[in-house]
């Protein structure tokens, strides 16, 4: 097996420069460059990446810590995050918290226990504090999808109780004014910030917040249909549903059409996050747009400019836009 000696020797340079090479340090000659690696592909040289990452004490690796892998919403966030990084020769090392305290503290645990030279947390259970404590650490942190005062120059965000307001806000100017609300688990930060907003939004227009019109889903298509039959099992009259997310509305949507009702016809829906399905289902859907693929990049980003010391320009806080489309109409008085 050849080995970084070997490499220099061929290419008639120090073991130095073979290593800045390695290394992309810029103080090498193209010429000098193209030598080196002119060698390394003859003898097939594979850089020991451990033994690099003790030198240099940089292992050009990020942890990601997210809270599942399934469905549509965690998959664009990663992937721009991994294209983000990747293009500066960083790679990631993925983890998830399950929305589970301890589980995330051991998964940020095993991260730091690989080398990751910093950390990208997208969690949900484990405290303030604890983050707090965290980010006066040796390992960067970042923040995604959460605020925490105390450290909001590491948060990248979006203003959650605005999105949970506009859904509802958007109804009532529809003249909407019986709205049901299913809400997403009220252990998740964004859950009962937008279930703030959509409170907010009705107490502006002077209308009491019914707790027998509000059911606690899972984010999860299965909420949606048994926040749905709830709500019908009630007895309460309501002409539209806000969903706190896309997934819970195809749900409930599903339970209203197998009971032969027409949408928005008969019921008027909002969802959150717009995810790609939204604009394909029939009636097309009326959502809160939620840009988690570009604050992914913002949060890989940020890492690059305050880890790596890459001149980029970083945007932390996000804001949702409503999305209309089909699954909301005017009430008929």
């Amino acid at each position: 097996m050849a080995t970084i000696y070997d490499v220099s020797q061929l290419a008639g340079v120090s073991l130095a420069t073979v290593s800045r090479v390695m290394n992309k340090n810029a103080n090498v000659s193209e010429k000098t460059r193209q030598k080196v690696l002119a060698a390394m592909a003859q003898l097939d040289y594979k850089p020991n990446t451990f033994a690099q990452s003790l030198a240099s004490n940089c292992s050009n690796s990020v942890g990601v810590l997210v809270s599942q892998l399934d469905g549509p919403y965690y998959g664009p966030m990663m992937a721009e995050i991994e294209a983000s990084l990747r293009a500066e020769n960083k790679h990631v090392i993925i983890a998830v918290g399950h929305s589970n305290a301890a589980t995330e503290m051991d998964s940020v645990e095993f991260l730091i226990g690989r080398g990751c030279d910093a950390l990208i947390l997208d969690v949900e259970a484990v405290s303030d504090e604890y983050l707090i404590e965290l980010s006066q650490g040796p390992t960067p942190i970042v923040l995604i999808n959460r605020y925490i005062a105390q450290i909001s120059d590491r948060c990248i965000y979006l203003n959650n109780e605005l999105g949970g307001y506009l859904a509802t806000e958007h109804l009532l100017k529809l003249g909407h004014q019986e709205i049901a609300y299913i809400s997403g688990p009220k252990n998740k930060h964004d859950a009962c910030e937008r279930l703030d907003g959509h409170m907010r939004a009705l107490a502006e227009h002077g209308l009491a917040f019914d707790p027998q019109l509000c059911f606690e889903g899972n984010y999860k298509e299965e909420g949606g249909v048994d926040g749905m039959r709830y709500l019908f099992a009630s007895g309460k009259p309501f002409t539209a549903v806000v969903c706190a997310n896309d997934q819970m509305v195809s749900g409930a949507i599903s339970v209203c059409l197998e009971l032969g009702m027409k949408i928005p016809e008969q019921l008027s829906f909002v969802g959150y996050d717009n995810i790609p399905f939204a604009r394909y289902i029939s009636p097309k859907l009326t959502t809160i747009n939620n840009p988690i693929h570009e604050m992914g990049k913002m949060a890989a980003l940020w890492l690059l400019k305050n880890v790596f010391k890459n001149d980029i320009e970083v945007m932390s806080v996000f804001s949702p836009e409503l999305v209309a489309r089909e699954s909301a109409k005017q009430l008929a008085r």
